[in-house]
């Protein structure tokens, strides 16, 4: 039962990797529940406080990711609009597969931002600080899910002999 438990946490992290690059897969809570089935199996001890840290960063860091191109659209010269935009631009976007997650936050907020101002100019930058955003976010994604991959590839490693 144990390497069944470790060979579905370690395709669990793998998933949460495609999961930094896809809205549609909640990437880091995934990797996050990998790590969960490591620590559920007999040979590496439950450590409560390890991952209730981990659970807690996935959670934060999915927030931020609905946050960051909201954040991006304002830095860049948006207004409320533009980050309205960007929101329903990301929500919207996520129902058209394959890039519509990069294009609607970007969409969003140039529509938003012309209603409010209808100046392209002004658009055109938030437009842009959502695409900002949304590049940052992904890449905050994908590091910490590079980071949970390399915490269960070190537990097995240091569990190593009492797995085999």
């Amino acid at each position: 039962m144990d390497v069944f438990l470790i060979i579905i946490g370690f395709i669990c992290v793998l998933v949460g990797v495609l999961g930094s690059f896809m809205p549609v897969l909640p990437g880091l809570p995934i990797s996050w529940a990998g790590l969960l089935l490591l620590h559920l199996t007999s040979v590496i001890p439950m450590n409560y406080t390890y991952l209730a840290v981990w659970l807690a960063i996935a959670i934060l860091i999915l927030v931020l990711d609905y946050v960051i191109p909201a954040l991006g659209t304002k830095k860049y010269g948006g207004s409320s609009y533009g980050v309205w935009g960007t929101t329903i631009g990301l929500l919207v976007g996520m129902f058209l597969p394959p890039f519509g997650f990069i294009i609607g936050p970007f969409v969003g907020a140039y529509i938003g931002e012309m209603i409010h101002q209808k100046d392209s100019k002004v658009a055109s930058r938030a437009a842009w600080g959502s695409f900002v955003g949304f590049l940052t976010s992904t890449f905050l994604k994908f590091i910490f899910s590079v980071i949970y991959i390399g915490l269960f590839i070190a537990k097995i490693i240091e569990y190593w002999n009492v797995i085999v």
